[in-house]
């Protein structure tokens, strides 16, 4: 038997149809299946062990699109697969699944395209608790696939050595060692209604960081969403700051610290201290030492106890050497 499955577009879809994969090919262990996706999500299945063939499907725009999905067709018929399966249901993945000639072919039930299935499954539109792997796995139910078990199915993606590698370099590189744990939040998505609030971010990633001192948290996003990505990263950071900051008050000592900070400086200045030591560059403590320090007459001062210099046998002396050469 000959088996094409189809899904196309974002990466994420395309990583929970795997458990499907794997109990696809339990279920015909003799079978060819045969992948077709579109290039950004062509990795997540390229070195998938249940698969035979991984078929990419360039996406093109207008009429110049439409002539290569024909062609394309026309290259999927050839290979007079026994059944397709579309993971989908969008107007492209429906056009190439009937395209493809397979004598049964697998979709939902969409309004204006079902007719290019010959077996239809129902997807209901509202909104459901229910895991993108079940919606999908629905699919499978006319093959006489038993329903799904995480253990047994999970989802696969498995890695590429080269980049495996690289990543490990660079995250030892900056600081990650194997005993820690790493969790990876991606802060875009391809539509903007899938996107979390960046303040929602802030608070996840400050929150898992104070949660446990060995975790790393890696914050990635797409080329469009850099920027946000640097901000969630800068603003838990100061929050992580501010609440360390709190953390190191004992409530016996609070009085004292707001009555110290409102007498020397401002209270505005003690709860904005870490921030604003947060935004103090290198180049900034260079000049200032350029400007203050270096070649300029200083002052020793020690602050310690009569009890204490007693202890430690401090001497006059010591405290005032008879010179001090700059």
């Amino acid at each position: 038997m000959r088996i094409l499955l189809v899904r196309l577009r974002q990466i994420g879809d395309v990583v929970f149809t795997t458990p499907a994969v794997h109990a696809l090919r339990a279920r015909f262990p003799d079978a060819h299946l045969a992948y077709l996706v579109e290039p950004a999500a062509a990795p997540i299945v390229a070195r998938n062990p249940h698969l035979n063939d991984v078929i990419v499907a360039p996406r093109a725009r207008g009429v110049r699109g439409l002539v290569a999905d024909l062609a394309l067709g026309r290259r999927l018929r050839a290979q007079r697969y026994d059944l397709a399966i579309d993971f989908h249901g969008g107007p492209r993945a429906s056009l190439l699944t009937w395209l493809s000639g397979a004598p049964v072919r697998l979709g939902y039930e969409i309004l204006g395209r079902g007719w290019m299935y010959t077996e239809r499954v129902a997807r209901p539109r509202e909104l459901r608790k229910r895991h993108s792997v079940e919606n999908q796995w629905d699919l499978l139910a006319p093959l006489g696939v038993a329903p799904p078990d995480r253990s047994a199915y999970p989802a696969e993606m498995p890695a590429d050595a080269a980049v495996a590698a690289a990543i490990d370099a660079r995250l030892r590189d900056a600081g990650v060692g194997h005993g820690d744990s790493i969790v990876v939040i991606h802060v875009s998505a391809g539509n903007p209604f899938r996107r979390w609030p960046a303040s929602h971010f802030v608070e996840l990633v400050a929150a898992l960081a104070a949660d446990d001192g060995r975790r790393r948290i890696v914050v990635t996003s797409g080329p469009s969403e850099h920027n946000a990505a640097a901000r969630v990263i800068a603003d838990a950071q100061r929050q992580l700051g501010i609440q360390a900051l709190y953390e190191r008050e004992q409530a016996t000592s609070w009085a004292h610290t707001i009555g110290f900070w409102w007498a020397v400086a401002s209270l505005d200045y003690y709860r904005n201290y870490v921030p604003n030591m947060q935004r103090v560059t290198r180049g900034d403590l260079a000049n200032y030492a350029r400007t203050y320090l270096e070649r300029k007459p200083y002052v020793v001062g020690v602050l310690i106890s009569p009890e204490a210099r007693k202890a430690i046998g401090l001497t006059t002396e010591q405290l005032l050497p008879k010179a001090v050469v700059p």
